[in-house]
C-alpha cells in the first residue's frame, strides 16, 4: 500500500506538544503497571497482596521457625527403616501430628513445611480436623512441597535441576483448596571447583525456575519459600563458599525482581554458608557467622522479611551455635534469621526408636530442641566450646 506523503512545509508538533504525547503513551503503556519488568506484582490485586504479606509476616516473628517435615513416603521410609520403625501411612500420620501437636510446640513454631500426602491426613484432636485446618488453630501455618524429582543437568558434571514445573498451576491450586498457604521449592547445588560447579549456566537455570515458581506460587496465592540449597560436601574454603552463594542470591534476588515477582511476600530458605565438610582449613563459629552475615548486607532486598536456614546436615547444635551468633552479629540487619531444620531436629529423635515409634520420648526430646532453635533464632543460645566451628577431617 502506497503511503501517501505529507504536503511540504505541514506544521509538526510543538515540542511542548510532543512531551506531553510522550508522557500520555508512558502511562497508558504502564497503566496495568507490570509493562515493565521488576513491577514488583503490579498484576495481583491488593487483596491479594496483603494476603501474601501477612503469611509473610507470620513466618517472620522473631524467635518463631519452621517445622519441615516435607520428606515424602519414600525418604521418611529410609529414616523409620534405620530403626525399624514400619513404613506405614499411618505412623507418617502419627509421627507428624507429634512434630505439630507436641504441648507448647507452637510456642517455638510459626510454619510447617509438609508432603501433599500430609495435607489430607487428619488430626486425632477434637473434630479430627485434616492437618491444615489444625496447624492453624495452633497458629501454625501450613505450606507445602511442590515440586518433583532432581535430575542431572547435561554436560554439568553432574550438577542439578528440580523438575514440576509444567504442572506447578494446577498443583498448587489444589494445595491451596486443601488450606496450604504457603510452597517452597528446593534449587540443590553443589560446590565442585574442580569442575567449575556451579557453573554460571547451573545457577541461572536454578534460580530462573525459582522465579517462575515464585511467580506462579503469588498468582495462586500462595506464599513461595524459594530455596537454594547448597551442599556441605567438598573441599572448598569458607572464602569459596562465601563467593559462590553470593553469586547465588544475587542472580536469584534479580529474577525474582525482574519476574515482577512481589518481594514483600517471599520468604527465603537457604544453606547457612560453610566450608566444605572435607576443607583442610580451621574455621571459628564466630568466622562461620561473619560471612553469612556479611553475604545477607552485601546482596539481600530488605523487603524479604525472613530467611530460614536449612540445616543441610549439620548437627542440631552447630546449627544452632552459628545461626545465634549470626543473630548477635548481623547489627542493623533488618531481616529475621531463624531456622527450617528437618534432620537437625528429626534424626536425634529417631535414635530413641528401636522397633518402633516411641512418640512420648521423642515429644519430650522434640520440645528440648524447639527451644534450643528458638533461642538462637533470638541470639540467645550460648555455644559450648568447639560447637558451631568447622574441624578439618582427620588424615
Amino acid at each position: 500500500m502506497q503511503m501517501q506523503a505529507k504536503p511540504f512545509g505541514a506544521q509538526r508538533p510543538s515540542a511542548a506538544g510532543r512531551a506531553s504525547r510522550a508522557r500520555s503513551v508512558r502511562v497508558t503503556a504502564s497503566a496495568s503497571g507490570y509493562f515493565h519488568s521488576c513491577h514488583n506484582g503490579a498484576h495481583l490485586s491488593k487483596a491479594r497482596k496483603a494476603e501474601l504479606e501477612a503469611v509473610a509476616e507470620h513466618i517472620a516473628q522473631p524467635g518463631k521457625g519452621i517445622t519441615a517435615c516435607d520428606e515424602g513416603p519414600g525418604t521418611i521410609g529410609d529414616r523409620f527403616a534405620k530403626y525399624g520403625i514400619e513404613n506405614s501411612e499411618e505412623n507418617r500420620r502419627a509421627y507428624r501430628q507429634m512434630l505439630f501437636e507436641a504441648p507448647g510446640a507452637n510456642q517455638y513454631l510459626c510454619a510447617a513445611i509438609l508432603d501433599p500426602e500430609t495435607l489430607w491426613q487428619r488430626s486425632t484432636s477434637e473434630g479430627a480436623p485434616l492437618f491444615p485446618e489444625r496447624l492453624k488453630q495452633l497458629g501454625i501455618m501450613p505450606g507445602v512441597k511442590p515440586h518433583l524429582k532432581v535430575y542431572n543437568l547435561p554436560g554439568q558434571r553432574g550438577s542439578t535441576h528440580m523438575q514440576g514445573l509444567d504442572s506447578l498451576a494446577a498443583r498448587l491450586q489444589e494445595y491451596k483448596d486443601a488450606g496450604a498457604v504457603f510452597a517452597k521449592w528446593r534449587s540443590p547445588m553443589a560446590i565442585d571447583e574442580a569442575n567449575g560447579q556451579p557453573s554460571d549456566f547451573v545457577i541461572e537455570a536454578n534460580m530462573l525456575d525459582l522465579a517462575r515458581y515464585a511467580l506462579i506460587c503469588q498468582d495462586v496465592g500462595l506464599v513461595p519459600i524459594v530455596e537454594p540449597d547448597v551442599s556441605m560436601a567438598g573441599t572448598h574454603t569458607l572464602e569459596s563458599a562465601l563467593a559462590i552463594n553470593t553469586k547465588i542470591q544475587s542472580v536469584l534476588y534479580r529474577a525474582l525482581l525482574e519476574h515482577g515477582v512481589f518481594m514483600e511476600g517471599v520468604i527465603l530458605k537457604s544453606n547457612i554458608v560453610n566450608p566444605g565438610r572435607q576443607c583442610p582449613v580451621p574455621y571459628s563459629v564466630d568466622e562461620i557467622a561473619q560471612a553469612n552475615v556479611d553475604l545477607f548486607k552485601r546482596v539481600m532486598p530488605i523487603a524479604v522479611r525472613s530467611a530460614n536456614f536449612l540445616s543441610g546436615g549439620q548437627s542440631l547444635a552447630d546449627a544452632a551455635a552459628r545461626l545465634s551468633v549470626m543473630n548477635q552479629k548481623k547489627g542493623n540487619l533488618p531481616v529475621n534469621l531463624s531456622f527450617s531444620w528437618s534432620a537437625a531436629l528429626q534424626m536425634p529423635l529417631f535414635a530413641l526408636c528401636q522397633g518402633g515409634l516411641r512418640l512420648p520420648e521423642m515429644e519430650a526430646l522434640y520440645l528440648q530442641e524447639l527451644a534450643v532453635a528458638s533461642a538462637a533464632a533470638k541470639g540467645e543460645y550460648k555455644p559450648k566450646a568447639g560447637e558451631g566451628d568447622h574441624k578439618p577431617p582427620k588424615q
